[in-house]
């Protein structure tokens, strides 16, 4: 009798670790994914969908085709998880599991500020990300702002990036000279989990491109008749377009399963993903790592590839009956867009202490077109 892993979730990690461990697991094993989205859209590629450098077409997959072919696929809602036992409920079917991947990631909200989803643009999804490249597309000039509804999200680069292709966009329509772009952050840094050099290096770049920067600005309410954002500190900001990154939280069914931790996140051992549950592991968006410097690792595709790599290893070895063999440690590295085919690097170890040991390396074509191999990668058919 073969033993049956479980992976929640079809996102990054998800792929990664169900093709991972069909590979290292023996024939008789079972390799299912459960997700609820029938189609694939490779998230970092969001962002040249929302200046019109890309279509929806060419960023999206059947999910199937990014699949071992030896793996199941069940398209539904998880609705419930009980790590005790091992048991995961998909709509009413109660499917049982040896192991169980929970790569979930996070729950978006822009309705959880009043206004903001009638106010905008919300390009961290595919709907807004077509809609704001229309919008741009018909735009004359005025001002531009690119919010952060929230101060944690995943990618933690995408919206000083936004703000840099849109600005970019805007110079090849010829309307630089008649238009501003602002970013108001709830944050109080860019990608501050980076490091605080990494931080400065970014708001340089923004200020060279002629890019207000308001950090501290937690927006409380957005007008989309008055087309006014409304702030915590009592300020407020008119904008004629609007691009944002809404509220994110953890999937709710977690307050209910045992396994949400620090603001409703799974925590998990951060060398091996394990949680306090046997055989229970969870990777990417939906856990929370701690930093030394008080914040968490950040939500990002690259942290959740590597764990997914390490936790098939480390389950394939566990059902040999062998040691775990790998171990998590912070590494990763992440691409900055910052316009005209142009993208700088960021990469280092954010377990490093007192502060993740991250560097930045200037922009250049070279990392552009390696993004671009990596969405060529992730998007090819899974052979």
């Amino acid at each position: 009798m073969g033993r049956t892993a479980l992976v929640l979730g079809g996102g990054i990690g998800g792929i990664t670790v169900a093709n991972e461990l069909r590979k290292r697991l023996s024939p008789q094993d079972r390799v299912i994914v459960i997700e609820r989205n029938g189609e694939y859209v490779f998230p970092p590629s969001l962002l040249w969908l929302s200046v019109g450098l890309r279509s929806l077409q060419q960023i999206q997959r059947p999910l199937r085709q990014l699949l071992r072919t030896d793996i199941e696929l069940v398209q539904g809602n998880v609705e419930a998880i009980d790590p005790a036992n091992r048991t995961v409920t998909v709509g009413t079917e109660l499917m049982r599991a040896d192991a169980i991947v929970i790569a979930l990631g996070a729950e978006l909200s822009a309705e959880s500020i009043p206004g903001l989803a009638q106010a905008g643009y919300n390009f961290y999804s595919p709907p807004g990300s077509e809609r704001l490249s229309k919008a741009l597309g018909s735009f004359t000039g005025g001002k531009v702002v690119i919010l952060t509804a929230s101060p944690s999200y995943k990618c933690p680069a995408a919206p000083y990036e936004e703000a840099m292709l849109i600005e970019d966009a805007l110079r090849r329509r010829g309307l630089r000279e008649c238009s501003t772009v602002e970013v108001h952050a709830a944050e109080a840094a860019p990608m501050l989990t980076a490091g605080p050099k990494v931080a400065a290096a970014l708001v340089e770049m923004l200020r060279t491109k002629g890019i207000a920067y308001f950090p501290n600005h937690q927006v409380t309410s957005a007008d989309p008749v008055a087309q006014l954002l409304s702030f915590a500190d009592g300020s407020t900001a008119p904008y004629d377009l609007l691009a944002f990154v809404p509220v994110h939280y953890p999937p709710p069914l977690l307050a209910d399963s045992g396994l949400g931790g620090d603001g409703g996140w799974i925590s998990v051992d951060r060398s091996l993903l394990h949680t306090q549950f046997a055989d229970i592991y969870a990777i990417g968006d939906v856990t929370s790592i701690p930093l030394k410097m008080g914040k968490p690792l950040p939500k990002a595709g690259i942290f959740a590839g590597a764990q997914a790599k390490i936790l098939a290893r480390n389950i394939a070895n566990a059902w040999a009956g062998r040691a775990a063999s790998e171990h998590f440690d912070g590494r990763g590295a992440c691409f900055v867009e910052t316009g005209g085919s142009r993208a700088a690097l960021g990469a280092g170890n954010f377990f490093a202490e007192p502060t993740p040991a991250v560097a930045l390396r200037p922009p250049s074509q070279l990392w552009h077109i390696e993004k671009v191999l990596l969405e060529k990668k992730w998007l090819r058919r899974w052979l």
